[in-house]
């Protein structure tokens, strides 16, 4: 019974001393995954990550587009499928905000669709009309490509074809967040 209390004392006196240094790893593997869930919207002046270039068909037509077609603008590539709950909200206020910043010549919106069928993506934009290019990809390479791991996710390119921000999900608020970084990126041009 002794020997029983001195090696429960010793344990808990060991597990004392532990405790910092577990504190210390705890805690710091808690910022690191909550770092690493953040997503980033801020525009970097010195983005250097290229976005893959894609090449899919566009939605009711037999034409194809591709990224690199863009070059040279501003390029808002937007990962969406009907079954997206967020995607009713966001594809209809994106297609306002495209329609106001559009006129400059100098911005796009590239919506891929990831449903298997492309009559769920119609039904869905029957409902919530866009005035941006549907680009189809059932097949999901272009999101595995960008590393894509929820939906909606969508990301700015800029205009020498580098991703500079990632918006993962959608908030009240993320429209004019991107309306300011669409800002930020054209007086960088300047």
């Amino acid at each position: 019974m002794i020997l029983t209390r001195l090696l429960a004392s010793h344990r808990a006196t060991q597990a004392l001393a532990d405790a910092p240094r577990l504190w210390r790893i705890t805690g710091s593997l808690l910022v690191a995954c909550l770092l690493a869930s953040v997503p980033f919207t801020t525009p970097d002046a010195h983005a250097t990550t290229p976005a893959p270039d894609f090449q899919l068909p566009v939605l009711n037509s037999d034409s194809t587009q591709s990224l690199s077609e863009y070059r040279g603008m501003i390029v808002y590539v937007d990962f969406w499928a009907s079954w997206c709950g967020p995607c009713r909200k966001s594809l209809p206020q994106l297609s306002k905000l495209r329609n106001e910043l559009v006129e400059a010549g100098d911005f796009e919106v590239l919506a891929i669709n990831l449903d298997a069928k492309t009559e769920d993506a119609t039904r869905f934009l029957s409902q919530f009309p866009v005035s941006y290019p549907v680009l189809l990809d059932p097949k999901g390479k272009t999101p595995e490509a960008y590393g894509l791991v929820g939906m909606p996710t969508s990301y700015l390119i800029d205009q020498k074809g580098n991703i500079v921000s990632k918006h993962e999900g959608f908030r009240d608020g993320d429209i004019e967040k991107l309306r300011k970084e669409v800002e930020t990126l054209r007086k960088a041009k300047q």
